[in-house]
């Protein structure tokens, strides 16, 4: 059974055949669905049902002559904003039946790796060979088994007013050292080095959270796993209509970037409010934006 199923408001479900049940009503009673031909005389097609505002079950699989296959299902939440708009690639996932999408985005340091919500809807598109490369709009959204929630940490205007003129200047000195610029690439080594004394010294009287005001980093054996720390912009409480689980939706800023998570209830410890921060480790997920 998917393990982040819990997520989306089915964390009492403990066998695979307590899942078939909404599994079996995705197929038959779905939302949406997303046709695209396949190999042969094939089809591939991708079925959404909603349990909540803006998150449900995918099922997906191919449909020729004898019906459809079932081949893979996962939980998902569709994001509200528009996360990045970089340079992206997609990868065919081990399983061999979906889809990483990654992008190299400057503001967080690390290449974005995500689980691609609407393969059917790219292949659908013609893009999968084509797109490696293009800048491409995603929406990315994160489900989350386990958080906290943090304090805020205090500054006053000026200093929120020099943290966005050094994330610009960092961004842009980014920009020019994907390029070759070797004067950039010099200037943001110093920048590092500076910026590991101020920590290591920092740490010695003060608590971390207070030096680390968002984060965004790969966690565990999968690639798509991360760990964050998000600033709470907005927030809100929803209920799974099939089970009556409620489930937290935190809109989150990180290092600049915009998402949504979804979270259980009851796997949140403390109350979200606007200003504070949620730390916890989510499984990225992105929709890539077509015109």
């Amino acid at each position: 059974m998917h393990s982040y199923l819990r997520a989306i408001g089915f964390g009492k479900l403990n066998k695979e055949s307590e899942a078939e049940k909404y599994l079996d009503e995705t197929f038959h009673d779905y939302t949406e669905r997303v046709i695209a031909k396949g190999e042969e005389n094939t089809a591939c097609m991708q079925m959404y049902k909603e349990y909540a505002p803006n998150m449900g079950i995918i099922i997906g699989g191919n449909l020729d002559g004898n019906g459809f296959h079932r081949q893979y299902y996962f939980p998902c939440i569709r994001g509200t904003q528009v996360t990045t708009q970089e340079e992206l690639s997609l990868e065919k996932r081990v399983d061999g039946l979906s889809w990483s999408g990654a992008c190299d985005d400057g503001r967080v340091g690390v290449s974005l790796i995500f689980f691609v919500q609407n393969t059917v809807e790219c292949q659908r598109e013609q893009i999968l060979n084509q797109i490696f490369g293009r800048k491409m709009s995603a929406t990315l959204s994160g489900l989350s088994c386990s958080g906290k929630i943090l304090f805020p940490v205090l500054k006053d205007s000026k200093q929120i007013d020099q943290q966005q003129k050094s994330t610009a200047k960092r961004s842009q000195l980014l920009s020019a050292a994907k390029n070759g610029d070797e004067d950039a690439i010099e200037s943001l080594t110093i920048e590092d080095m500076d910026l590991y004394t101020m920590i290591s010294r920092r740490m010695y009287t003060e608590d971390l959270y207070s030096i680390v005001d968002t984060c965004f980093m790969p966690c565990g054996t999968e690639c798509d796993q991360y760990q964050v720390i998000g600033n709470i912009m907005q927030y809100e409480k929803v209920t799974n209509t099939a089970t009556d689980e409620q489930i937290y939706v935190l809109h989150l800023e990180c290092n600049d970037m915009y998402f949504d998570v979804c979270i259980n209830k009851s796997d949140l410890l403390g109350e979200p409010e606007v200003g504070r921060r949620f730390k916890g480790n989510i499984w990225l997920q992105g929709k890539i934006n077509f015109a």
